[in-house]
């Protein structure tokens, strides 16, 4: 009952690339009926297909819960969302353009509904109820396959239009380069667990299951994974410094696959950011609390605030 008591119950969708995560969430802040199911792959009709499938899973969920109406629905998507706009702008990986994710849901599911961006939306539950609760301008990032990110400057989330947060798109220098090279690539290609495990996989040769295996063979004396790993602490701590100063971020919050690391990823990090920064304040680095269950409280969050229930 991480989200506390509220007066309606509210459904929750999280809509992934590969998976759509959905539940009932009471009025006492407990998720029923929760289900996985795949996300709907439609080409011709990428956003309808979706909002098709949450009507049909919003439906099971009131038969098996008829004494449990939702007065609301919160629904979170990647990609590029403005929210204020309700509207999906742009996702990649899952085909749709500019479309009415707020409208189409609506009438489809008769209750209002909260629509926004799915890390926007897991980063705001975590930072109102995690480990960065106390502080006001936070960064939390989530690093996997890729790695995207929240802002919150003065405890107000930074949206800009939906086009906020794409750390994983950030300049960092470029590894590769040699010594001496100017050359940049993005974060995600060498920060991520995706671009670690990719990394060490070309320069190699060997064919690894995700970063965790880089960070296995790097401790177990492994010099090319030593590297790897290490490059990509480089990168993620040239990130973090560059909020630090841009932004005057106080709290760090890492999440997602890579921060299954644990110490074996802050301890580094916090190092090579304490070495990097002069004046400026050293920022905290925290690894999130929530788990892999942030995005689905956080739609039943944002469908909580339609009603004045807040958390």
């Amino acid at each position: 009952m991480v989200l506390g008591a509220a007066e309606s119950p509210v459904l929750s969708f999280d809509v992934g690339g590969t998976d759509i995560k959905a539940g009932l969430v009471d009025a006492k802040g407990v998720v029923l009926g929760m289900r996985r199911v795949p996300t709907p792959l439609d080409p011709a009709r990428p956003g309808e297909a979706v909002v098709e499938r949450l009507a049909e899973l919003a439906a099971e969920l009131a038969a098996e819960f008829p004494g449990t109406p939702a007065k609301a629905a919160g629904i979170i998507v990647p990609g590029i969302v403005d929210s204020v706009a309700g509207v999906g702008v742009y996702s990649a990986n899952l085909g749709w353009r500019n479309f009415p994710f707020t409208a189409e849901a609506k009438r489809r599911l008769g209750i209002p509904v909260a629509f926004d961006h799915d890390v926007r939306s897991a980063a705001a539950v975590e930072h109102a109820l995690g480990g960065s609760r106390e502080f006001s301008d936070v960064v939390v990032m989530v690093v996997g396959t890729g790695i995207a990110a929240a802002v919150f400057s003065g405890g107000k989330a930074v949206t800009a239009g939906g086009f906020a947060g794409e750390l994983g798109h950030a300049q960092v220098p470029d590894p590769d380069a040699g010594p001496g090279g100017t050359a940049a690539t993005i974060l995600e290609a060498v920060g991520s667990a995706g671009g670690i495990a990719k990394r060490y996989h070309l320069k190699s040769g060997n064919k690894v299951n995700g970063a965790r295996s880089v960070l296995l063979r790097a401790k177990s004396g492994d010099a090319l994974a030593e590297r790897v790993w290490a490059e990509a602490m480089d990168a993620l701590a040239f990130t973090i410094c560059q909020c630090v100063n841009i932004i005057g971020t106080e709290a760090v919050v890492i999440g997602g696959g890579l921060a299954e690391a644990g110490e074996d990823l802050l301890q580094p990090l916090r190092a090579r950011v304490d070495q990097t920064l002069d004046f400026q304040r050293r920022p905290h680095l925290i690894r999130a609390q929530l788990g892999q269950d942030a995005g689905l409280l956080g739609a039943a969050h944002n469908a909580r605030k339609l009603l004045g229930a807040g958390q």
